[in-house]
């Protein structure tokens, strides 16, 4: 399920997109505000997966809130869903994923919901954890081609460590090296399903092979102590599954 905050100062809009989120069954609503200052003070807090966001806001725009979102190492998706249609140049060129016009209907809302859940890297169809297990043990790949640059780079999987997301960039790190890489985590993800690779937080992939310690963390989330001593952040969201992989 996708975790979604909604900034908007007009209550009866930001009560309007809660229902037509809910109704769909595969979002939840982590939070709401109705101002810049509110919403950033709130965001430190959540791990969430989108933002809705106005265009017209009090004491801001939505426009600077999502330039203000994209400057952090682990930016949610960003949606504007605004009145007004001028600034879906803007909102794009700041990676909105969508640009959703008022009024909103629900089968507007619901192609938004199924566009998030494909760059979210989720599935509305939660793969079982014993088939996950299955094709990490009998399916592995062998060889991973990825884009660097002007050119392409052969790498072993199991020589990954993790991946995440830095300034808006990928970066597959290996005991070795640090590969600064073209594909989106979403895409990267998708061609590691056969591999000992799992999502932990929104902007982390980490392979459990690589795994030597589980730091409890605060808010029930953990820190995952990799071979090369860096610390990987697990989120609540991906907590249970992690502890039900791990058996712990």
């Amino acid at each position: 399920m996708l975790k979604a905050f909604i900034v908007d100062d007009e209550p009866l809009a930001r009560d309007e997109l809660s229902y037509l989120l809910k109704r769909s069954k595969q979002v939840e609503i982590a939070g709401e505000a109705d101002g810049v200052e509110i919403a950033l003070a709130k965001l430190q807090t959540l791990d969430i997966d989108v933002i809705f966001l106005d265009i017209q806001l009090a004491d801001e725009s939505g426009i600077e809130i999502a330039a203000k979102l994209n400057q952090l190492d682990y930016p949610p998706l960003i949606v504007f869903a605004t009145a007004f249609d001028e600034y879906a140049l803007k909102a794009f060129e700041l990676n909105a994923v969508d640009y959703l016009l008022k009024p909103i209907d629900e089968k507007r809302i619901q192609q938004t919901i199924d566009k998030l859940f494909k760059l979210a890297g989720k599935s509305e169809q939660s793969i079982t954890l014993s088939s996950r297990r299955h094709s990490f043990q009998t399916e592995r790949l062998e060889k991973l081609a990825v884009s660097m640059d002007e050119k392409i780079v052969l790498i072993n999987p199991n020589d990954i460590l993790y991946a995440g997301t830095q300034d808006g960039k990928t970066v597959v790190a290996t005991e070795k090296q640090k590969l600064l890489v073209h594909e989106p985590l979403v895409t990267f993800e998708r061609k590691l399903q056969n591999a000992p690779i799992i999502r932990v937080h929104r902007a982390y992939l980490v392979n459990i092979d690589a795994i030597v310690e589980i730091e409890p963390w605060f808010n029930s989330t953990y820190n995952l102590i990799m071979k090369s001593g860096e610390k990987v952040p697990v989120s609540r969201t991906y907590t249970k599954e992690l502890k039900q992989l791990l058996g712990f």
